[in-house]
């Protein structure tokens, strides 16, 4: 069994569970850090692992233009690559493709034709697009994208999907649905292509093998594929997005499109649309979220795993994240959003402050270290401030989701 809800809140739809993969299991809901580029910035795997992380995710997009594939998959996988032996998601590589173009638009002043300014070309086989560091052209299909993340040796491989950004006509929108849903039918095919091969695999003549051939070796299980659904902020488009998943059938449901420019306010929305279409026994994905009450209303809801960038970014401008109180029912977060506060530790009003970030936070950097040692590290530039900013950070919001699954 893939997903198993271990309890259910009677009050909420929330729910506690666990996920397997052919690394290990996790238990949910749970916050992914983002290793963008093979590496949660500023830490060691092994302070990663000593915060409570029990799955990362990995970049495709990124990962397939520097350092590349083809030497990731000779070391092993990414598995090897980065030393992180628990699960990894990796993403499809779409939102890069989209979202770098619009950032290049931007940049060059663009009024119009976003997708031109990075000179990405949207076709039905995929999308061809340029790296805006070195001009190198690519083409990402469905399937070349399922392929790069088996690879990377992925546990949870994501559908090549297709979003129209914000804002965005209903028009617009309704092709990027119809779009990706054909792409994810071409990922599930190619996918099962894959893993279910007609000859037996041999072993490599190499002294280190992925994850995944040892997973056909050995028995371990497969990777997950999961679909994404989307549809901006159109209520039959979600529904139209999630119906069509569903017949196609995913290891689990990722919801995109509500962290990429939309105002929160549609968040809710977007949730109650499409939640009631998902199955109870499959996880459930909020992509790209995010803020900590944003989280705690998204878990209420029935929703199981989350990434964000916020703790690690947050962490490298000196902004730490704070708990109001020591211990908190599940009931009073949802009701009360203001359940956290954040201090700029680079603000000179700390630069006395002998005291640790939070008191009754149990990570290193509150138990070993004062608010104004860290004013002080950052203030002098000392890239130590970034790695005890991160870890607590990161714990924070681990404690979070620790919390969220005591009810």
């Amino acid at each position: 069994m893939i997903f198993k809800i271990i309890k259910k809140d009677k009050k909420t739809k929330l729910r506690a569970g666990q996920i397997q993969t052919k690394s290990g299991g996790f238990k949910t809901p749970v916050f992914m850090p983002i290793a963008t580029q093979g590496a949660i910035k500023n830490l060691t795997p092994e302070e990663v692992k000593s915060l409570g992380v029990q799955i990362i995710l990995g970049n495709t997009y990124h990962l397939w233009l520097r350092p590349g594939a083809e030497i990731i998959k000779k070391d092993g996988d990414l598995h090897s690559f980065m030393n992180w032996p628990g699960p990894i998601l990796t993403d499809s590589g779409g939102f890069q493709v989209f979202s770098l173009g619009e950032r290049m638009a931007k940049k060059n002043k663009e009024t119009s034709g976003i997708l031109a300014a990075n000179k990405v070309k949207l076709t039905e086989e995929g999308v061809e697009f340029r790296d805006p560091i070195n001009g190198n052209k690519y083409f990402l299909t469905p399937e070349k994208s399922i392929q790069i993340q088996l690879d990377l040796g992925s546990d949870i491989i994501m559908a090549l999907d297709y979003f129209p950004g914000f804002p965005c006509s209903y028009k617009e929108a309704k092709k990027s649905v119809e779009l990706t849903t054909r792409w994810a039918r071409r990922c599930k095919e190619y996918f099962e292509k894959k893993i279910h091969p007609t000859t037996p695999l041999k072993r490599r003549e190499t002294k280190k093998i992925s994850s995944f051939e040892k997973g056909r070796l050995g028995g371990i299980s497969r990777p997950l594929l999961f679909g994404i659904i989307q549809g901006s902020v159109f209520k039959d488009l979600r529904e139209q997005s999630a119906k069509e998943l569903l017949e196609i059938g995913f290891d689990g449901y990722a919801i995109g499109g509500v962290a990429v420019g939309e105002p929160r306010k549609y968040m809710r929305q977007i949730l109650d649309w499409a939640l009631p279409f998902l199955p109870e026994d499959k996880p459930r994905y909020l992509m790209g979220v995010g803020k900590p009450e944003e989280i705690v209303g998204a878990v209420a809801k029935g929703i199981d795993m989350f990434d964000c960038v916020i703790p690690t970014r947050e962490a490298r401008h000196g902004r730490m994240y704070k708990l109001k109180r020591k211990k908190e029912e599940i009931e009073t977060l949802n009701k009360n959003l203001k359940f956290y506060e954040t201090l700029q530790i680079t603000n000179g009003r700390y630069s006395k402050d002998l005291r640790p970030i939070d008191k009754n936070c149990d990570c290193y950097t509150c138990q070993n270290f004062s608010r104004a040692y860290l004013n002080h590290l950052f203030k002098i530039r000392e890239p130590l401030a970034l790695r005890l900013a991160t870890i607590h950070n990161l714990r924070f919001y681990l404690q979070l989701m620790e919390r969220l699954k005591d009810f």
